[in-house]
């Protein structure tokens, strides 16, 4: 079972929240007792970061079988794992684990919803997710956007090619198929996008001879009539990719998809409500039977072993 994280980050998050034990635990004089713990989904999600919960519960001290994988659509009431160990061991990993679920299964139940939308008129159009999330989660933010069934925009400023306008404000008058020419000659292997807000200057790019052509703030009707035109063009190189950006979300995936966009670059699965994780602790029965579900009834097949 792969995590995201590395073992060092995991232990991180748990010293965040434990920094000098659990004063609550230690005092009532509990710790030592076992127990049982079970995570299921509240309400219908898109799993994600589920290794990474499982494996801060076993850093704590405990077994852990995990029930669902990370991009699993799971119902409500469906199991996602089950731990054992002592209470302090339950306790001090609970809400860590917990909340890495529901935060993280929140953005990546809001791409699935993005990708199906989209997709349900154009079955093979790419969703690609900004690199607008909180600074210092980048590992967990990839992780939920390929849970959900996207892909990545950029990963960082240092692999890809992007011309904004706030880029164009230092050129001054330099044509602009000289800075694609400068930009060839520095990154010969990169394909080269650029970040236009109207047509006018979206058509200008494809002459200069950039590769992608982000349309920023674009209507579905506005990408239409920028494709058409794009389309109607010749070109010494291939036709430039329409990425149509800013403000793409469920409610106009499809009418995105459909106007002609060859990918929809979103952020707002990162604004996504987390999604709520139910957790049941008991105390461990003197027989040492697989504890129950939410539900009464045994959880389903295990796809981890017990960590």
């Amino acid at each position: 079972m792969t995590t995201v994280a590395s073992r060092a980050e995991l232990e991180r998050l748990l010293e965040d929240d434990v920094p000098y034990g659990d004063l609550t635990t230690e005092a009532l004089g509990v710790g030592a007792i076992r127990g049982v713990m079970q995570f299921a989904a509240r309400t219908p999600m898109v799993l994600a970061l589920a290794e990474d919960a499982a494996a801060i519960i076993a850093l704590a001290g405990c077994e852990v079988e995990l029930f669902a994988a990370s991009g699993a659509a799971l119902e409500q009431g469906a199991p996602i794992l089950e731990a054992r160990g002592p209470a302090a061991a339950l306790l001090r990993s609970w809400k860590v684990a917990q909340t890495l679920i529901e935060i993280w299964s929140g953005v990546a139940s809001e791409t699935r919803a993005i990708v199906v939308a989209a997709r349900a008129v154009a079955p093979q159009i790419p969703v690609a997710c900004t690199r607008k999330n909180v600074p210092g989660t980048k590992r967990f933010a990839v992780a939920a956007v390929k849970a959900g069934g996207a892909v990545m925009h950029r990963l960082g400023l240092s692999e890809t090619v992007l011309v904004f306008p706030e880029h164009r404000a230092f050129l001054g008058d330099l044509p602009l198929f000289q800075a694609v020419g400068r930009l060839r000659r520095a990154a010969p292997e990169k394909k080269l996008v650029i970040e236009v807000k109207t047509a006018d200057a979206a058509l200008a790019a494809a002459v200069a001879g950039f590769d992608v052509i982000q349309a920023e703030k674009f209507s579905p009707a506005e990408i239409a009539a920028l494709v058409e035109r794009i389309a109607s063009m010749a070109y010494t190189r291939t036709r430039p990719i329409i990425a149509a950006a800013g403000g793409i979300n469920t409610a106009n995936a499809a009418a995105y998809a459909e106007a002609g966009a060859d990918v929809l670059v979103t952020s707002s699965p990162y604004l996504a409500k987390p999604k709520d994780v139910q957790v049941r602790i008991v105390a461990a029965d003197e027989r040492g039977s697989r504890a129950r579900d939410m539900n009464g009834s045994t959880p389903g097949p295990r796809i981890g072993a017990i960590l």
